[in-house]
């Protein structure tokens, strides 16, 4: 099941000493650390009316119901009920569903369903590593997982949705490469136009040539890299928590290596992305609106679509617990930028 993976629930300093609520797949699950400091995550309700845990507080490491002072451990065990004596023996068999959680890149990770395919979450790369520089964004769509792997994996929107800013039309041809991986898939590009660009008239070099690769890594992973020549490095990897059937949380790491005036390249590319990226949170809000009109009437999947087929494939598979796509798969397709 797609619920049985790792996903981002919050960043690790949102959450102290209070419990936090959060929600995934559609349903509430409350966060708190214990007195280790480790994170865990229960169901947002007490066994014994229903209420709330989110509501409640932390005492010694374990979460308190704020309706009636029920406790529970990070596995969900029942540690006191203060209606009852002392000495009463305790409530045979009740035990609220805990799920794991791990802290991990400066994250709270939890898996919704019963046991995580994984031992751990995919690392971001490069993140808080020497050489690097890193920033994060945290951003809400209104859209399904699938549009926004899509959207982030997907070349010729770029060109219009973000003209100018990220990539104008040049129609240039460029060929393409798409091979199936073991946890997904990726696609690779041969002479890309990058001319009439904010971003990549400030952030390469004309002269430099470029390597540039989109990765879907399932469930629910993107991972966009550009590679120069002259050394420059650029890796955006995106980690999609679905929150709704039509909302997800996505969270960003943007990694690149630009010598000692990092830091100050940041000053420019972090604003630019977070420019970009509302302006594709603008256009899925648009388009998923569009299709509760008008159902998936004219939604058409061509060649130059490199990714989606891929990715309805895999989490398909996941959600029914067949065979994923056959690893080694090889797909040339020519598309113009």
């Amino acid at each position: 099941m797609l619920e049985d993976h790792w996903y981002i629930a919050c960043r690790a300093r949102d959450l102290g000493r209070r419990p936090l609520r959060v929600v995934l797949f559609g349903r509430p699950l409350v966060l708190f650390r214990d007195r280790a400091s480790r994170p865990a995550a229960l169901e947002d309700r007490c066994l014994h009316r229903g209420a709330p845990l989110s509501r409640g507080r932390l005492v010694r490491g374990e979460i308190q119901c704020p309706y009636h002072g029920w406790r529970y451990d990070r596995q969900g065990g029942i540690t006191h009920i203060p209606a009852r004596p002392p000495g009463e023996p305790p409530i045979a068999g009740d035990r609220l569903r805990h799920h794991a959680c791990v802290e991990q890149d400066g994250y709270i990770w939890t898996c919704p369903g019963r046991d995580p395919a994984r031992d751990r979450p995919h690392a971001f790369p490069h993140l808080n590593e020497a050489g690097w520089t890193s920033f994060r964004m945290d951003t809400r769509f209104h859209a399904p997982v699938e549009a926004c792997l899509e959207n982030f994996l997907d070349c010729p929107h770029a060109s219009f949705v973000h003209r100018f800013w990220f990539r104008t039309p040049a129609a240039r041809l460029t060929r393409t490469l798409t091979r199936v991986l073991d946890d997904g898939a990726v696609s690779e590009y041969q002479d890309e136009p990058r001319e009439k660009s904010v971003v990549w008239s400030l952030l390469s070099r004309r002269r430099a040539t470029l390597h540039h690769s989109d990765r879907f890594i399932a469930p629910a992973t993107s991972q966009v890299e550009y590679r120069f020549s002259d050394g420059r490095h650029y890796i955006i990897t995106s980690s999609c928590t679905p929150i709704q059937a039509r909302e997800t949380r996505v969270h960003t790491v943007m990694s690149f290596r630009f010598g000692a005036i990092g830091p100050l390249i940041r000053l420019l590319f972090e604003p630019l992305s977070r420019l970009i990226i509302r302006q594709d949170v603008a256009m899925l809000r648009a388009q998923q609106d569009n299709l509760a009109r008008f159902g998936p009437r004219g939604f058409r999947i061509i060649d130059q679509d490199l990714l989606i087929r891929h990715i309805l494939a895999w989490r398909q598979a996941l959600q029914e617990g067949t065979a994923p796509p056959q690893t080694g798969q090889e797909t040339h397709v020519d598309m113009c930028l």
